[in-house]
């Protein structure tokens, strides 16, 4: 299948949209076929506002994948919930909407879920430290500037591990693992 001709990208915060940003350019999405809808800042809950916008998303992104190759990602933090319970929190506001679960050989919809939080998954990516566990939260770890300068070799790691060949890291953590698997399904040429 040929690359998506639109990504659509549903996060909750900016330091997940710069990992998906910076990950769909050095996959080779062109940045004017990306859409993101982040949760407004201040406003209540991150993960209720990509919760309750998910069935939207997903709507509309199946329907233009009947047209036109698209894909879509979804990132929320698991925090202290496990990821099974954030991927059943979906499916519910799937099956709230009228719509059927995600289909893993139909929708090109990935559902990626650090655990703790995707800090987690930037210093793994970003340092390749195996000591990162997915129980502490290290948001509070780094300045946001350090964040963000871990973010472009997250990104170039995160393309590594998505390509068909890749052998990720025996000591990979959990999520970030199912992730790299979900990636694919939204970039179906494999990058």
């Amino acid at each position: 299948m040929n690359r998506p001709s639109w990504v659509y990208v549903l996060a909750e915060d900016k330091r997940q949209q710069q990992l998906i940003y910076r990950f769909l350019v050095a996959a080779g999405v062109n940045p004017r076929q990306v859409q993101f809808e982040l949760s407004p800042a201040g406003q209540g809950s991150a993960e209720q506002w990509v919760r309750e916008n998910f069935a939207r998303q997903a709507g509309k992104c199946r329907a233009r994948n009947a047209r036109a190759a698209t894909g879509m990602f979804v990132i929320t933090d698991a925090d202290t919930r496990t990821v099974q319970e954030r991927l059943n929190i979906l499916d519910e506001a799937l099956s709230a909407a009228g719509q059927t679960p995600i289909d893993a050989s139909r929708d090109p919809i990935a559902r990626l879920i650090p655990k703790r939080n995707v800090e987690t998954w930037i210093l793994v990516l970003g340092s390749k430290d195996t000591a990162v566990e997915e129980v502490t939260d290290y948001k509070s770890t780094k300045t946001s500037e350090e964040w963000s300068a871990l973010i472009s070799s997250a990104a170039e790691t995160l393309v590594a591990w998505t390509r068909p060949s890749a052998t990720l890291p025996a000591s990979l953590i959990d999520s970030l693992r199912r992730g790299v698997g979900e990636i694919p399904r939204a970039l179906p040429q494999g990058n």
